[in-house]
């Protein structure tokens, strides 16, 4: 099992589970810091999922079904932010009632448009390429983790230091910080709270879609129902353990693609019933957001001098 765990195709599936889980973590820290808690990401990275194979089917260009889905992902993100902001429905039952219509939804929409059902037989997503570095893929190991990952990967990678410079480089991005350190704060001094919460949350729903979108278009290259498996709510724990900064939902994203990747491992060795290796990266989640509040406990009583 070690050769398995140290070999680069342990690693090359671990940045390859981490990507669609980044996206999202993405999305879930960038609404964070606008002070709103974006539950509808598991809603949101299904549809897009499923938007996905159709329009990149239709289009025959993975570029052009991409850009369709993060589009629609923004507009999930605008009606969100249109129900919580404009209507005052609580942020939580909202994003609850998105992801319950997703369920059901991308399994009506699939039937309606292609007839199948559980599984788009019919129809295949074109598929995001892959990415050969030459002169690298011939390093030993680096080379066969590197080299050859998917496109998405490499944006996902390079949507965290964009996001990093956005957030703490732009005045834009002091915007979306102050009104989640402090609404009143921020509206004191002009910052339009409203507006600034709408502009993060149609970030969050685009980041969130581009993870969808790799789930049908770069992992698979079909849609299958609730392929989505909880990454949504996953990344929600990642961004939080990550202190919803970009860099730290990185590393924590990663972390999450080690247990993914740790999992196929042991569902290809049979070291275990099956249904406990499916069970591997929900514990690591709850392991981790336990380790993680314990120690924002006892950090927040040290300096409390309890």
């Amino acid at each position: 099992m070690w050769e398995a765990i140290l070999s680069p195709d342990f690693f090359s599936s671990m940045l390859r589970t981490a990507t669609p889980i980044l996206f999202a973590t993405l999305g879930a820290g960038i609404a964070a810091k606008a002070g709103i808690t974006n539950m509808a990401l598991e809603g949101i990275m299904l549809f897009s999922a499923l938007f996905g194979v159709i329009f990149s089917s239709l289009t025959q260009s993975a570029w052009l079904g991409l850009l369709i889905t993060v589009v629609i992902g923004g507009l999930m993100g605008l009606i969100l932010a249109f129900i919580v902001l404009n209507l005052k429905t609580d942020e939580i039952l909202a994003a609850v009632a998105i992801n319950l219509m997703a369920t059901g939804g991308t399994v009506l929409i699939m039937v309606a448009f292609s007839g199948d059902r559980g599984v788009s037989s019919s129809i295949r997503s074109v598929s995001a390429p892959m990415v050969v570095i030459p002169f690298i893929e011939q390093i030993p190991f680096i080379g066969k983790v590197i080299s050859g990952q998917n496109v998405l990967t490499w944006l996902a990678l390079l949507a965290v230091l964009v996001l990093h410079l956005f957030l703490y480089r732009t005045p834009l991005g002091l915007s979306i910080r102050a009104v989640g350190e402090n609404k009143n704060a921020a509206e004191s001094v002009g910052i339009s709270s409203r507006r600034i919460q709408y502009i993060a949350l149609i970030l969050s729903g685009a980041l969130a879609s581009a993870g969808g979108f790799y789930l049908s278009g770069g992992y698979m290259n079909m849609f299958t129902k609730d392929m989505s498996s909880g990454r949504g709510f996953i990344a929600l724990a990642a961004s939080s353990m990550g202190g919803n900064t970009p860099v730290g939902g990185l590393l924590v994203s990663l972390l999450f693609g080690v247990a993914q990747a740790f999992a196929n491992i042991m569902q290809l060795l049979s070291l275990m019933p099956y249904e406990i290796i499916l069970m591997v990266p929900y514990l690591t989640t709850l392991v981790g957001l336990g380790v993680y509040y314990y120690t924002q406990k006892k950090r927040k009583e040290r300096l409390s001098g309890k």
